[in-house]
Order: C-alpha cells, then structure tokens, then sequence
C-alpha cells in the first residue's frame, strides 16, 4: 500500500459507510477513477468491475456526455423548487419521456433521490389510494423473504431479509412476509402436482386471505430478486400474481430499481412475462449512477383518483430533490444514450454469453447454481451438491480471492453476484469468468 493511499484511507476513517461494521471498513480500496467497466485504485490496481457500482453504472465509467449533460444544466439550472406551483425544464421532458416508456397506462412520474425513497413513496401512494377510494383499512404490504426494498424505515421491514431489522426495531405495523418463488431452493410447502411459481403464488394469496383483503394495500415484488440472491422465478409465477392481485383487490408494486433500463434484456423486466404492475419503482440506472435519481410511475386509474382529491386531501409528499434539475438532465442524456446503444439487445447478447460462461464453473465442487437473467447473474456456492446446503463462508473466501485477480462481485450470503455495466464488451465478459474461474481455483 502506498503512502499516499494510507492518507486517504486514514481521511475516510472520519466517515460511516453504508451497512458495514466500521472495523471491516478498514482496509477499503480507495478508487480514483473508472472508465468503462474498469475501475482504478490509488495504489495502482485496475479493477474490472463486474457490479457496475451497485448495479446501476449500466453505462459505464467515464461517460463524457453525461458529465457535460450535468455541466450545461447546472450552468443555466441546477436546482429549484418543484413544490408550490413550480417546475424545471429536464423534469417535465424527463417525465414526458418516460410516460408509456416503461408500460402502457404508467404515465405520470413522481421523481426522488433513490430507491430507497422511492419503494417508500410506493407505500404511501398506495395508502393514499385506497384512502380516497373510501377504505382507510387497507393500509399492508405483502412483500417476500430475502427480498431488499432499501433502507427508510418503511422500506426496512419490507426488506425480507433478517440483518436489515435486527438493530432497528420495533417492526411498523403491517408488513408482511411469504416465501420467495426460488426455484433452487424452495422454503414454502410444495403441494402434489405444483410448480414452485404456482406455490409461491398461492402463498401470496393465502397471506391475502389470512390478513383480510380489506387490510391489504399493495404486494411489492422485484421481478428478479437482487441482494437476497439473484433470484429468478418461474414463468407462471408473475402471472399468477397479477391475477391474484386483480382477484383480491390489491395494487403491485414492481420494484426494479435494479431490473429497469435493460438490466434484464428487456426495458423493465416484467415485460417477460407480460405483466404490468400498477405502480413502478425505478432509481440505479435512469442516470447509469451519474446523478443521483429514482422515482415512481403509477397508472392512470390511481393518477385520476389523486386529481379527482379536495384540497383537502392532497398529496402531501415530496422532498426537496424531487425532480432535481441536474439530475433529471443527467437521466435524459443517459435514456439517448441507452436507445442509441440498444442496451436491451446488449443485455440479452452479452448476458448469454456471461451465464454460458459461468454456467462451465459448476464443474466446482463447491458451485450449486449459476442462474441469471440478461446482464444480472449469480453464482451459489454449497458445501453439498446434492443438500444443497449454503456455504456463505466459502462464498466469502471466493470474493476475497477473486478481488486478488482485481475481479469485483458482490457477496450475497452464499451468492457472488455479477451485475457489469452493459457496456461490457464479449473480452471483458470473458475476463470475468477467467478471473473467477483462476479464483474458484485457489480454493480449497
């Protein structure tokens, strides 16, 4: 380590980083600078990112028409106000873009500063709704284990995932949790005759049923879960949900913060199966991690509902940055830039190619399952093939190693997730599999 990067990291010692113990923060790689899928340290390692950030460089680095996108906005704007009768010129052209961009009937936007505030923002339009629809009791949302919706105190207990609760509670009333449609590893009951997508459905709507479909508001649901596993489903399951929620009376709410803008292969990833949610949440990739932006698009039916308000019951939400001037300038730079490149087609070409390749690692003892959709995969590490048994320490070993052979993932218990920059070239698709191959190899 060279001098000059103790410095800083003694200088970073004053900051508390997201989700760590300040002590495994020690030692942290101190970037300087990226381009394209690489990444560069102070003490002179090249890095291939193979996370793009926290899924969403889907870009890539160095992208010199979005730093100048941001430079000719905040000349002439960079923020003011959208509160109180006011609106900026990028807002109303970056919500006009993406009216019907991302499904027929979504075409009113409601811009935050991230995902976190934008599941957020979800619950509470949800709230609103049933509210003005006469039925203040349907206040629930029904989420999945191991799914991640962020970290605002709403959000964390939609979190399906344990670690995220442990040191914040008590729980808010009216979250609850079914399992996951993981077709590797099942934790819900399999009644003869069905598939995992058909038992995780009908759990949804047992849970339904259970609460009370006059208690439930809304069922937020990723399309491919990220952070509790790289998740994909089944392909009855969305459908089933769709009409499950129809059934019951029950608003979805798609969070693809991590699947929107071509992660998938597709613009957003419900489009797979054909399912429209009734509200979106997007944030990561609208600026490919450039600026800092997230939002919500609800349908029409829940848009003519907020118009249709006395003044009394208006929609008494917002922050301060929503509809950022910069931001959202930043966000319509980066949609030319993902038409222009065709990062669906992009996501699906090099996303084959990826799971092909890790797919050959399973030759690993310790390899249980690679799995993926487009440019987002995972690799689960067991000690036993046929138990199936996790084995998140090994998993850790894997990463640790493999961020030796300057290759970055990210661990997710027993998964190393790949999520790179849809920009990745086929070479670079392949120096991730070598580098994780020569990785697996140094393990015992």
């Amino acid at each position: 380590m060279t001098d000059q990067t103790q410095t800083w990291i003694e200088k970073d010692k004053h900051q508390l980083h997201p989700t760590y113990h300040p002590k495994s923060h020690a030692n942290p790689l101190v970037i300087e600078k990226g381009e394209g899928v690489w990444l560069y340290t102070t003490d002179g390692r090249k890095i291939l990112d193979g996370m793009a950030g926290l899924w969403n460089v889907n870009a890539g680095y160095g992208r010199e028409e979005l730093a100048k996108a941001a430079y000719d906005q905040m000349k002439e704007l960079a923020f003011t106000s959208n509160f109180s009768g006011m609106t900026n010129l990028p807002s109303s052209q970056l919500a006009d873009k993406l009216a019907g961009f991302a499904y027929e009937g979504l075409n009113t936007t409601f811009f935050t500063s991230g995902g976190s505030e934008s599941n957020d923002s979800a619950f509470k339009t949800a709230r609103y709704y049933w509210k003005r629809k006469g039925k203040p009791g349907k206040y629930k949302v029904i989420a999945r284990k191991g799914a991640y919706h962020g970290v605002t105190l709403a959000t964390t207990f939609a979190t399906g995932l344990e670690k995220y609760h442990t040191m914040f509670g008590p729980a808010p009333e009216g979250f609850v949790h079914i399992p996951a449609p993981n077709p590797y590893r099942y934790e819900g009951q399999l009644k003869d005759g069905e598939t995992v997508g058909q038992a995780a459905a009908r759990e949804l709507e047992e849970a339904i049923l259970r609460e009370g479909a006059d208690t439930v508001a809304a069922f937020i649901a990723e399309p491919v879960m990220g952070v509790g596993g790289v998740i994909v489903p089944p392909d009855d399951y969305f459908p089933l949900v769709r009409q499950i929620c129809d059934k019951h009376g029950i608003l979805f709410i798609a969070d693809e913060v991590i699947t929107g803008f071509g992660r998938t292969g597709e613009w957003f990833a419900l489009k797979h199966w054909n399912v429209k949610p009734d509200i979106l949440s997007f944030a990561k990739a609208i600026t490919s991690g450039y600026a800092q932006l997230g939002g919500i698009q609800i349908s029409d039916e829940i848009r003519e509902t907020m118009e249709s308000a006395a003044d009394t019951e208006a929609y008494m939400h917002g922050y301060t940055y929503s509809g950022h001037a910069m931001a959202c300038a930043v966000g319509l730079k980066n949609l030319e830039i993902m038409e222009r490149e065709d990062f669906p087609k992009r996501a699906r070409e090099l996303g084959k190619r990826l799971l092909e390749g890790l797919k050959k690692l399973e030759e690993f003892p310790f390899v249980g399952d690679v799995r993926g959709l487009g440019l987002v995969c995972g690799v689960e590490i067991v000690s036993d093939k046929e138990s199936k048994t996790a084995d998140p320490a090994t998993a850790a070993k894997i990463f640790k190693a493999a961020e030796a052979h300057r290759l970055r993932s990210r661990p997710l218990g027993s998964t190393l997730a790949f999520s790179p920059p849809l920009s990745i070239t086929e070479d670079e698709v392949d120096e991730i599999i070598e580098r994780l191959g020569a990785a697996m190899d140094g393990i015992g």
